[in-house]
């Protein structure tokens, strides 16, 4: 059936990054969207604003009669009263994951996966494709800086579902196999380290899956590919190979890096010529990856240099990813979405880079008991990059607690001297107490409540 026949639509989790992409998608071709969450955030606030309702107690009474379809994100609990509810009247009922697939699978998709990096790619991409003209809409697993959303669509008139855009750009989520919903003419893989092992198992099946999701190519398809990334593609005869890095062995990468003023400015080698003058605005060697990544894309679709070269000088970044709050004489303020070894490290790695000289205080809330339990090892030694900790308690999301998994087990793992654990609480009051010189807060749970706070804290004391 047509994805855009349905008049109703119902979210079950509307505030997850993901889901609201997709309720603004269906509210802005004129659906009636409604939806519940567990808590009220600073999103939901915003689709309320937007006219889409939203309700946050677990009450089946509150579901409208009987709608076309209910959307679900699998973060949500098995025993959930509205979910379960849903199932018993046999409502129709879909994931996340499975809609997404059903909107893109007959438009020209490009999908970018990968266990780092892939959001502000995606985001890169659909700037690159704005600034291009291109008539596109963009599903983000983030809030674009430059256009404050996670949906972005073209400034031409939105045509659905009269007609297509001529790209669908979509973040393709490896939890729960989610992207093995996508069908698209253009992929790229940024990364396939070991996460979510309690859905794989181990890091040879989250490859395998990574090298199923290339088999969904289309014919004629293009694969983007990180050199070195541990991903064997399948079905390689239907498609075209190509790769990139920071490196010089790949078919895009750049040379003649340099730093002016905190940023990378490079030339970008690809198959065919170079792009030179890039001036990236975003700092960080992860970032630069990116940049390559997003152009490598736009080379493919016969964007412009000098389109990509204004995109990458004018592209803002993603919130909560390397998101500059506070930037004074004697402070600055860092937050982050990171919550993966790999990206803690990215991420202090790419702060040391800035200020050499600085003291780095990071506060971090470690996500998902099994993810603090699968790398606490890991976790330990990134988190030994900074010269102080501030731990805060584990957030649980859709998990249980473990036994003997805990932050105190996690701090007595990190080789610090400087570290502590505190509760949410009582940040406000250590980071005034401790008058950092840089500070980042770190991780995916519900961290992001107290970054306004702690910036208000900082400005006001300036």
């Amino acid at each position: 059936m047509d994805i855009h026949k349905y008049r109703s639509v119902y979210f079950l989790g509307i505030g997850g990054i993901g889901m609201s992409a997709l309720a603004r998608y269906f509210h802005l071709y004129g659906a009636i969207v409604s939806g519940y969450d567990r808590t009220p955030t600073n999103l939901t606030a915003l689709l309320i604003e937007e006219g889409i309702p939203v309700h946050f107690d677990e009450n089946p009474e509150l579901i409208p009669d009987r709608p076309d379809l209910v959307i679900y994100t699998p973060a949500l609990p098995k025993d959930h009263r509205e979910l379960q509810f849903v199932i018993e009247k046999g409502l129709p009922l879909k994931k996340r994951s499975e809609v997404l697939g059903m909107i893109t699978e007959n438009a020209n998709t490009i999908a970018i996966a990968g266990t780092h990096g892939k959001t502000t790619v995606t985001t890169l991409i659909a700037h690159i494709l704005r600034t291009a003209g291109k008539d596109c809409i963009a599903f983000l697993g983030g809030i674009s800086k430059n256009y404050q959303s996670n949906l972005v669509v073209s400034d031409s008139s939105f045509k659905l579902p009269e007609g297509t855009p001529s790209y669908f750009i979509a973040e393709a989520d490896e939890y729960d196999r989610s992207f093995l919903q996508l069908y698209p003419n253009i992929a790229v893989i940024t990364s396939a380290d070991a996460d979510h092992l309690d859905i794989y198992g181990n890091i040879d099946e989250v490859r395998l899956s990574f090298g199923k999701f290339t088999s969904h190519l289309k014919k004629d398809g293009m694969l983007i590919l990180k050199k070195g990334a541990g991903i064997l593609p399948e079905n390689t005869g239907k498609y075209t190979v190509q790769t990139y890095n920071s490196e010089s062995d790949a078919d895009f990468y750049p040379v003649n890096i340099h730093l002016k003023n905190n940023r990378f400015v490079f030339d970008l080698v690809t198959p065919e010529r170079t792009i030179p003058d890039i001036a990236l605005a975003l700092p960080g060697k992860f970032n630069l990856e990116n940049a390559i990544a997003a152009s490598a894309v736009a080379y493919t679709i016969r964007i412009s240099d000098e389109v990509i070269s204004k995109s990458l000088v004018t592209f803002k970044g993603v919130e909560r990813r390397f998101d500059f709050q506070v930037i004074q004489k004697n402070f600055v303020y860092i937050d982050d979405y990171a919550h993966h070894p790999e990206e803690l490290k990215a991420c202090i790695l790419a702060v040391r880079e800035l200020y050499p000289s600085k003291k780095i205080t990071g506060v971090f809330q470690p996500h998902l008991f099994t993810r603090t339990r699968d790398f606490a090892d890991a976790f330990a030694r990134s988190l030994e990059l900074l010269d102080k900790l501030i731990l805060l308690e584990i957030y649980p999301a859709r998990e249980n607690p473990i036994p003997g998994i805990d932050s105190a087990m996690l701090l007595q793992k990190v080789k610090l001297q400087d570290k502590k654990i505190s509760g949410k609480e009582d940040l406000l009051d250590e980071l005034e107490f401790e008058k950092p010189e840089v500070l980042l807060t770190l991780g995916a749970g519900d961290i992001d409540q107290l970054v306004k706070p702690i910036r208000e804290l900082f400005i006001n004391k300036e």
